[in-house]
């Protein structure tokens, strides 16, 4: 999720003033998905994948650009890198339905994606879903756990939101009502404009997320924050699928709680990891430190299946 919080004593973010953020550079070429409801874009790197293939996913009003400091580096390091928008967020068009933007269904979109990927580039295929991409992630892998190899939730969180930006979700209903997205992104607005970190933004990642904001499908922003107040805990679940996890979020996450996340990662059995320089978006706020972590993670999974490997040919 990629809304403003209001102003506190965060500390400063790893990022430079001048870093462009979700318009940092990369070659990853735009593409399109099959979806559920229609094409899904993303941004894709190609490549041989020689350490597998990675599938992020955005969250509420985030888009694919949230992972845009990620991509070059990832590349590099021998990975395919698709970085996608869900249903209804930016550049990929939505049902005018907000029924249709429950978590089971989105996650169904997710298990395609990764279905054409893994034909096009067979090997691992690590998911990554961040905020409430996180708990459609997790339903991807809750509905076809062999597809994954493992999956990262990054800034997410057991069950549905509470707290100060659920609050701020529910006055998203009669914005819309009354002036549609439009109403809704000046409020944002006004509201990011009462924190100095958000404004310390360059006016060219402002125009952009401007932009993007604008297109998101209205209904899009109605079944989304419905579905992500009312999300149950499945945290057993997701255990019980032995699907490696990784629980990473910022220092000073203000959406699910540090605790929270810390105690889901207890009950997985997962790694866990606190991004410091960071708030609730890590691959913008610190991308250096989270692609060190990603990376490390995706190589433990990997050595951990070979070792696993190798005990079944010794008995």
């Amino acid at each position: 999720m990629v809304m403003p919080g209001g102003p506190d004593d965060r500390a400063p973010l790893s990022i430079a003033p001048d870093d462009l953020r979700q318009l940092a550079d990369h070659d990853a070429r735009h593409r399109s998905f099959a979806g559920g409801a229609g094409p899904l874009t993303a941004l894709d790197t190609g490549g041989a994948a020689e350490r597998g293939t990675v599938l992020m996913v955005a969250g509420y009003t985030g888009t694919k650009e949230d992972f845009a400091p990620l991509l070059a580096p990832l590349c590099a390091a021998g990975h395919r890198v698709v970085a996608l928008d869900q249903r209804g967020q930016f550049e990929s068009p939505g049902p005018d339905d907000p029924a249709r933007y429950g978590v089971p269904e989105l996650g169904a979109d997710l298990v395609a994606v990764a279905r054409q990927l893994l034909d096009e580039t067979p090997g691992g295929l690590h998911l990554v879903g961040h905020s409430f991409g996180g708990l459609v992630s997790r339903a991807a892998v809750l509905a076809d756990p062999a597809v994954f190899t493992s999956l990262t939730l990054l800034g997410s969180g057991p069950s549905r939101l509470v707290g100060p930006r659920a609050q701020l979700l529910e006055h998203l209903a009669p914005l819309l009502d009354a002036g549609g997205v439009q109403l809704v992104h000046e409020t944002l607005e006004q509201l990011a404009m009462t924190d100095p970190q958000a404004q310390e933004v360059p006016a060219p990642t402002r125009e952009f997320l401007t932009r993007r904001f604008l297109r998101n499908n209205e209904a899009a922003l109605r079944g989304m924050a419905d579905a992500m107040t009312s999300e149950p805990d499945r945290v057993a679940e997701l255990a019980a699928t032995g699907v490696p996890v990784l629980v990473a979020h910022g220092a000073a996450d203000d959406a699910w709680t540090p605790a929270a996340q810390a105690d889901m990662a207890a009950r997985l059995g997962a790694r866990y990891e606190v991004i410091p320089g960071s708030i609730h978006s890590p691959s913008i706020e610190n991308p250096v430190r989270t692609l060190e972590v990603l990376v490390d993670f995706w190589a433990s999974v990997t050595v951990s299946a070979a070792d696993d490997r190798d005990a079944s040919v010794r008995s």
